[in-house]
């Protein structure tokens, strides 16, 4: 099997959509109904993909043609209530399940720290789940360090994550 990766662009945009509900859709077992309904219809929203790819870099991994892998690096002036308008960074990295394990969700999210640290940014910010154990290894492989408790999402404890990019390099990269 070979994997490519690239830039995703808006002609991608609906096999993001389908992407999303496929790597996303694994939680639908560990969320309730309610909860689910609202993630599913977030990644489903007409919306959700061209909004991201207006603002950020979308690096995505295909394999024979089908996209299996995805992620967002968002630069710095793109705040929320989670994220400081000082900070880049990274959203949405999901993984078909059927290609989980082969170094995809570490690679799109290199690609993030590594695209902010060729632009400068001085930090990456993330967020991610009590239910989403495989993605908080590589974050805190790669230096990202859990900064607190956020809010429950769906119904699940998330945490805010930060990468200071100042003494980051490739070295780091575990």
């Amino acid at each position: 099997m070979t994997l490519n990766y690239r830039i995703g662009t808006l002609i991608d945009e609906e096999k993001l959509r389908k992407l999303g509900l496929t790597s996303y859709g694994v939680f639908k077992e560990v969320l309730t109904a309610d909860n689910w309904a609202v993630m599913h219809s977030f990644l489903s929203a007409s919306n959700a993909y061209s909004d991201l790819l207006l603002k950020a870099t979308c690096f995505v991994c295909e394999a024979d043609g089908e996209l299996v892998g995805m992620a967002f690096l968002l630069p710095h002036g793109n705040p929320t209530e989670i994220f400081d308008t000082q900070w880049s960074y990274i959203r949405m990295v999901g993984v078909n399940p059927a290609f989980r394990g082969n170094g995809i969700g570490k690679k799109l999210t290199r690609l993030c720290v590594d695209l902010a640290k060729e632009t400068n940014e001085s930090v990456v910010a993330l967020h991610t789940s009590e239910f989403m154990h495989p993605a908080m290894y590589i974050y805190e492989g790669i230096g990202f360090e859990k900064v607190r408790e956020l809010a429950p999402l769906y119904g699940n404890q998330y945490w805010l994550y930060k990468l200071q990019l100042a003494d980051w390099s490739t070295n780091n990269f575990k």
